[in-house]
C-alpha cells in the first residue's frame, strides 16, 4: 500500500526489537504525558516521582499496590489467552461483572452459612469461572457460527451486564437499612495473606493463573494449536488444527479467568457486590496483555506497573492538586503507543521511486 510515495509492507522485526516495545512505549507515553502536564502548569517530575516512586516508598501504599495487581493480574490473563487465539476479547469488563454476581449470589445462600468457609470460597470461584465462561459463550458462538465481529459483542455486552447488576441490586437486593443498592455480605472470605493490609488470597489465585496460562500456552500441543490460530487461521486449518473448537475454547477460557476477578473483588475486598465494584479493571486488562507483548509473565510484570500508575494516580492528587483522571490518561497513552509500536515491528516502510 502506497501512500505519499512510501508503502508499507508486511515484514518480521527482529528479537530484539519486539523486545524493546514496552521499554519504548512506556518512554513514548511520559514524553506525551509530560507534555499534558505542562500545560497544566504541573512539574512532570514531580507528578511522576509522586505516580511511580512515592507509592513504594511506604509499606501501606507498596501493599496497597499488590491489591489493585490482583484483579488486574486475571483481567490481563484473560485477554492474553483470548488475544494468542486470535479472539479480540474486549468484554472482560463485563465478564469480571458476572463472576462477581455468581460469586455474591453463592456466597449469601443460606446453605453457604452452614458449610466451612473453604468449601463456600472454593463454590464461589468455580460459579464466577462458570459465570463469566456463559457470559463469554454469547460472543463466542456468534464469532464461530455466524461469523459476527467479536470487538462488537464483547464491547457492548459490558453494558448489558453493568445494567443487569444494577436492575438486581436495585429491586433485589436494596439494603433496607441503609436504602443502599448492594447485596448481603457473603459468608465467608478470601483469607488475608499479609497481616494488617488488605492483600488477600486472590493474589495467589493470580499468581497460580499465571503459570497455567504461561504452561498451557507454551508447554502444551493445545497452545501450540492455539497459538497457531491467532497466527493465521488459514494455515492452522492446513495443518489439521480445528480453529472453531479452538475459538471457542479460548473465548470461554478468557471470560472464566474474568470470571475469576470479580470473585475476588466480591470475596476479598467489598464481601459484597456493588454498583462500581470494578473502576474500569476489565478496559486495563487489555492496556496490561498489550504491554506484556501477550505473554502470561509480561502481562503479570505490565499488571504491577498498571496497579502502580493508578495507586500513584491517587498520591498525584492529594500533592499536587491533579484530578485522579491523570492515572486514566497515562493508560490510554500507555495502551496507543503499545499498539503503534507493535504496528512498527509488523510493517515495514519503504521509499517509492517515482
Amino acid at each position: 500500500m502506497a501512500f505519499f510515495g512510501w508503502r508499507f509492507e508486511k515484514g518480521s522485526a527482529p528479537w530484539w526489537a519486539r523486545a524493546l516495545i514496552p521499554v519504548i512505549s512506556i518512554l513514548l507515553t511520559f514524553i506525551l504525558t509530560t507534555t499534558l502536564l505542562a500545560v497544566v502548569r504541573a512539574n512532570p517530575f514531580q507528578a511522576f516521582y509522586f505516580m511511580l516512586v512515592e507509592p513504594l516508598t511506604a509499606p501501606v501504599s507498596a501493599l496497597e499496590v499488590l491489591v489493585k495487581a490482583t484483579p488486574l493480574f486475571l483481567t490481563g490473563l484473560a485477554v492474553v489467552v483470548a488475544f494468542s487465539a486470535g479472539y479480540y476479547n474486549i468484554g472482560a469488563e463485563g465478564q469480571l461483572y458476572a463472576g462477581a454476581l455468581a460469586a455474591a449470589w453463592v456466597g449469601q445462600l443460606p446453605l453457604a452459612h452452614a458449610l466451612p468457609a473453604p468449601l463456600v470460597i472454593a463454590l464461589m470461584m468455580l460459579g464466577g469461572f462458570l459465570a463469566g465462561m456463559l457470559w463469554a459463550l454469547i460472543p463466542a458462538l456468534l464469532r464461530t457460527r455466524l461469523d459476527v465481529d467479536e470487538v462488537v459483542t464483547t464491547l457492548l455486552l459490558n453494558s448489558v451486564m453493568l445494567f443487569l447488576v444494577n436492575a438486581i441490586l436495585t429491586n433485589f437486593w436494596l439494603d433496607p437499612v441503609t436504602n443502599w443498592p448492594q447485596s448481603p455480605r457473603i459468608a465467608a472470605d478470601y483469607p488475608v495473606i499479609v497481616p494488617r493490609s488488605r492483600v488477600h488470597f486472590g493474589l495467589l489465585v493470580g499468581l497460580a493463573v499465571m503459570l497455567a496460562a504461561w504452561w498451557t500456552l507454551s508447554c502444551t500441543p493445545f497452545g501450540l494449536k492455539l497459538r497457531a490460530t491467532g497466527l493465521g487461521r488459514e494455515a492452522a486449518r492446513f495443518m489439521g488444527v480445528n480453529v472453531t473448537r479452538a475459538l471457542l475454547i479460548a473465548a470461554l477460557v478468557s471470560g472464566g479467568i474474568a470470571g475469576l476477578a470479580g470473585v475476588g473483588e466480591v470475596a476479598g475486598i467489598h464481601h459484597r457486590l456493588l454498583e462500581d465494584i470494578s473502576p474500569g479493571y476489565g478496559y486495563s486488562g487489555i492496556v496490561i496483555a498489550t504491554l506484556g507483548a501477550i505473554n502470561p509473565f509480561g502481562a503479570g510484570a505490565a499488571a504491577v506497573f498498571v496497579a502502580l500508575i493508578l495507586t500513584g494516580g491517587q498520591s498525584v492528587s492529594r500533592q499536587l492538586g491533579i484530578p485522579t483522571f491523570l492515572s486514566d490518561v497515562v493508560q490510554a497513552t500507555l495502551l496507543l503507543a503499545t499498539l503503534g509500536m507493535l504496528l512498527l515491528t509488523r510493517y515495514r516502510v519503504r521509499r517509492v521511486k517515482a
